[in-house]
């Protein structure tokens, strides 16, 4: 069986009613006639939707195949025996021309007994941001359910809701139970579980296509949501050149950021798990050995964990990335 090696995926376009143009404008992808594009699935193993590669001799195979065929050697042999042949991850970018629902999501236990699926824990890494651009993360007051029925019900939310003006490169980890919402402006890389299970809980009163009010989930999310009120819901780090920065651990997903003008070698024999790279800025290769791969702003590669060590350069001046594992 030849080898496995850095793989890169045919992105998933999704129309929304809020999307935008940026994904074509500042990534540089090509969602070709849709209106409004909203999402790129980059790494997606939601049923109707499992990513497909599109690099090397594995390219037109869909990676639920691929861990089929190489389990442990492409996700860990940990992953694989928790997650099996579903790949526990779902990497997007999120363009919103519009302001998007007001909404929460279930946790795992919640999630599969509704819904026989997994929760929804998630982080956001601001890309790029309008002058005032505002997003959703949590309360900005002590709320318990009896005052958020209250709110609700006389259409008050917002005035209880922690909005937050954002610029780029900020981050965000949104755990399951904590209600949320991207603002008009904003283009986000989402980290989460792989689940598209949400619960909508207030929309601004817009209609779909149809004219008809977008469906919400009001009873659905009241025993979901957590009131807690943080004092800060922006996750602090500080970037260091040719340094790998932790920004987010939790048991869903490790996520760190690296800025490099010079070569970084890497050893994840330890980590006895795959690494995604999502390009943020720049363009950079990996060096591995049997070959290299090179990407750009905008690509996401999967790093198989049977790669063990390799070496990241990059092509010309500054480069960042997101690097996603799962501990």
């Amino acid at each position: 069986m030849k080898g496995l090696y850095p793989l890169k995926f045919a992105p998933i376009y999704k129309d929304k009613i809020w999307g935008g143009n940026k994904i074509k404008t500042v990534l540089g992808k090509d969602f070709g006639n849709l209106p409004n594009c909203g999402e790129s699935w980059e790494l997606s193993a939601v049923e109707g939707n499992i990513s497909v590669v599109t690099n090397g001799y594995l390219a037109g195979n869909n990676l639920e195949e691929l861990i089929e065929i190489y389990m442990g050697d492409l996700v860990g042999e940990k992953v694989y025996e928790h997650f099996g042949i579903e790949f526990p991850l779902l990497i997007k970018f999120i363009d919103a021309n519009d302001d998007l629902s007001i909404q929460v999501h279930p946790d795992d236990k919640i999630s599969k007994k509704r819904h026989n699926a997994y929760g929804k824990t998630e982080m956001w890494y601001v890309l790029q941001a309008d002058k005032g651009s505002k997003l959703n993360s949590g309360f900005n007051q002590e709320v318990d359910r009896e005052k958020y029925v209250k709110y609700l019900e006389e259409n008050k939310l917002m005035d209880i809701l922690n909005f937050v003006e954002v610029s780029e490169g900020d981050v965000f980890f949104i755990p399951a139970g904590r209600v949320h919402a991207i603002g008009k402006g904003l283009l986000i890389a989402e980290i989460q579980q792989t689940s598209d299970v949400t619960y909508r809980i207030y929309d601004y009163d817009r209609r779909d296509d149809n004219g008809n009010p977008r469906e919400l989930h009001t009873e659905l999310a009241l025993d979901v949501i957590d009131y807690t009120v943080l004092p800060e819901y922006k996750t602090p780090y500080q970037e260091e050149m040719n340094e790998t920065v932790q920004v987010v651990s939790c048991p869903y997903f490790t996520t760190n950021v690296l800025k490099f003008n010079k070569t970084i070698e890497k050893d994840i024999n330890e980590l006895d798990s795959f690494v995604i790279y999502i390009c943020l800025e720049g363009n950079f290769e990996i060096v591995y050995d049997g070959g290299k791969e090179v990407a750009g702003k905008g690509e996401t590669l999967l790093i198989p964990a049977s790669l063990e060590s390799y070496k990241l350069s990059p092509v010309s001046g500054e480069v960042k990335l997101m690097e996603v594992y799962i501990k």
